[in-house]
């Protein structure tokens, strides 16, 4: 049996031995949250302005909103292909050669942008390869973690991850305001350094990425339908899954109802930020905590205490009248479901083979992001058709069916890997 088919049965004393160690002990753990946070920071610096530019340069808001819907479903189209790949070939040289490609996308339109020739097909084509590229890397970074730490550190490493993400979430748009008021290129130029940077960081990695596999890998097509049933039979993967998709789904619908409502009020927009900004805070301080909570509190009561939680922070949403009220419900909210990911994340790690991890990874994130992408037209219409108490109750409903259903599968979180 191989060191890494090993490592997916740890007991309880070695487990709560190695859970109480800093994963950033280990030096390739530490370059590959590195990389992730400039990789983040990078890309909140340019894509968030990417659309003024394009406004500047004469284009029509449809024309750059029509930009960054493209090249966001580019990233979930790509995801999947991406994930067969990553566990088909060494995944170390395909995380370096996707972040160069990124590179060269953004640095052309940087480019672009500083000799002041901005043409539309060019953007759109260079926005589409990055989140492609992007989406590469993440594929091949999920299939990661069992190589770079032991199974004892995955819930701390896990949450380290989560933090550093929620972190950039809110460090990210202020550094892209800040860059932009010194020229619209920076930012774009920032963002090439950053995946310059990435490519660096990755193939300084020393671990060994390359996936397991079993004999010569199939056709393209049978190891894509492998990952998706992999994925759906197996249960607790089902219920992540669904699980996943749902609170996804509600969470969207709650922030841009939180967003319509306060601007319907007459909030300013540093009042509309503010909401963001706790929300943000509340996801820092619970994936911080959460590696903590994980080591002290049962993970099947972690996944149905927060799904529960979440009940009344949907009810009252319906009934608050001032954005900071927004902004600490939902802060409430993102301060919970840190633990929950981890617990997820760290489980699915376990029951998936090393040679499925990236598709695994690809298929889960797919899932969550597809509903996102819908939450902001889903919430707009319905606050528009029903009122923000309507939709805030009915997402109040929904979640109350989704802790349900949580509840019901409990047992699935706490059975043991294989």
């Amino acid at each position: 049996m191989s060191e890494t088919e090993e490592g997916c049965r740890p007991s309880g004393p070695e487990l709560s031995k190695s859970s109480s160690l800093s994963p950033f002990r280990r030096r390739d753990f530490s370059l590959f949250w590195a990389a992730g946070a400039i990789d983040g920071l990078g890309t909140c610096a340019s894509s968030l302005f990417l659309p003024l530019i394009l406004l500047g340069a004469g284009y029509s808001s449809g024309l750059a909103g029509l930009v960054a819907s493209a090249a966001l479903v580019s990233g979930l189209v790509v995801s999947p292909i991406a994930g067969v790949h990553a566990d088909r070939r060494p995944r170390k040289p395909l995380m370096y050669a996707a972040a160069l490609v990124a590179a060269g996308a953004m640095g052309s339109v940087f480019a672009a942008v500083a000799l002041g020739h901005v043409v539309l097909a060019h953007v759109l084509v260079a926005a589409v390869i990055e989140q492609a590229a992007s989406a590469t890397y993440g594929a091949a970074a999920s299939g990661t973690i069992r190589r770079l730490v032991p199974p004892g550190e995955y819930p701390r490493a896990i949450g380290h991850l989560q933090a550093r993400d929620q972190a950039v979430q809110i460090v990210g748009p202020s550094l892209g305001g800040t860059l932009y008021q010194l020229a619209r290129w920076v930012p774009l130029l920032a963002d090439a350094v950053s995946f310059l940077l990435v490519a660096v960081l990755s193939k300084a990695i020393r671990a060994d990425l390359t996936p397991e596999r079993d004999g010569p890998p199939a056709s393209f097509t049978r190891d894509l339908a492998e990952g998706l049933r992999f994925v759906w039979t197996e249960p607790f993967l089902r219920f992540v899954v669904v699980w996943t998709a749902g609170v996804n789904a509600l969470l969207g619908a709650l922030y841009f109802h939180a967003v319509f409502a306060s601007h319907d009020q007459g909030a300013s927009p540093s009042s509309i930020g503010l909401i963001l900004t706790l929300a943000g805070v509340g996801g820092l301080l619970g994936a911080l905590a959460a590696p903590w909570l994980v080591r002290r509190i049962p993970a099947a009561r972690i996944v149905t205490g927060a799904s529960w939680a979440m009940v009344p922070t949907a009810a009252g949403l319906a009934f608050a009248t001032r954005t900071w009220a927004y902004g600490l419900l939902l802060s409430g909210v993102s301060l919970i479901v840190p633990s929950v990911v981890v617990v997820l994340q760290t489980r699915a790690v376990l029951v998936t083979p090393d040679r499925l991890l990236a598709r695994m990874g690809t298929v889960l994130g797919t899932a969550g992001q597809a509903v996102a992408v819908l939450a902001p037209v889903a919430a707009g219409v319905l606050v528009a058709a029903y009122g923000g108490r309507t939709v805030a109750l009915g997402c109040a409903g929904a979640f109350a069916g989704l802790a349900l259903y949580a509840t019901v599968r409990a047992g699935l979180v706490v059975r043991e890997a294989p």
